[in-house]
């Protein structure tokens, strides 16, 4: 929460560029949507987007890929983003192990929402361990979205643009209640930081509120 504050507290503006691609499949039929997307975000909580091209299934166009947009909108508002916030107030962790890769080693932890708000999801999520910067989360929605779905599962990937941590893919997989499935994903490209204060973000080895990583080990039971 505190490296999460301090990158917020630095990064006042970026821009970049969508892709949306939903692919149903299911008693109504094969259908799919491609929409590209122009998007700008200002702090502290204004995003704007610019549809560039789309084609596709209209219906899934009105539907899905623009009541997404809008939805997005809905949550920078402040009583929204409180319930979208990776805090204690929303969520019981639990540290379960470690992860290494090529050049990054992450904390493993399982997620559990302490109420059934539709910002919250029950699942895994993947630490950075230098940066202490969610790097995925993977799971189900702690509310089904809709008496239209019988089940979802997510996924979202973050990456280090320069100094900061911003979305790269989102992927979803949903069962239709009345027969089919729903597959959604969201390339995240172009980045622009068009907006950061100068002192930039400090490293946890910066300031106390951060632990070191080598001080965090994993719950043994």
């Amino acid at each position: 929460m505190a490296a999460n504050a301090q990158r917020s507290q630095t990064l006042r503006g970026y821009s970049g560029k969508r892709v949306y691609h939903l692919d149903y499949h299911g008693i109504f039929g094969t259908h799919d949507a491609d929409m590209q997307v122009e998007a700008t975000y200002t702090a502290p909580n204004r995003k704007d987007f610019k549809i560039i091209s789309q084609s596709g299934s209209k219906l899934l166009i009105n539907h899905v890929l623009l009541k997404l947009l809008s939805s997005e909108q809905d949550a920078q508002e402040e009583q929204n983003r409180k319930q979208l916030e990776i805090s204690p107030r929303n969520y019981d962790f639990s540290l379960v192990g470690t992860e290494h890769s090529a050049d990054r080693d992450f904390y493993v932890l399982t997620v559990r929402p302490k109420g059934p708000s539709k910002y919250l999801y029950r699942g895994k999520m993947w630490v950075d361990a230098r940066d202490f910067a969610v790097a995925r989360m993977q799971g189900e929605p702690a509310r089904n979205p809709s008496l239209w779905v019988s089940h979802t599962e997510v996924e979202y990937r973050w990456a280090k643009i320069g100094e900061f941590w911003l979305p790269v893919h989102n992927e979803s997989e949903t069962q239709v209640r009345m027969g089919g499935k729903a597959v959604l994903t969201i390339d995240y490209t172009d980045y622009q930081v068009t907006g950061a204060n100068r002192a930039g973000p400090r490293s946890p080895g910066e300031t106390s509120t951060l632990p070191n990583p080598g001080a965090v080990s994993a719950d043994p039971h």
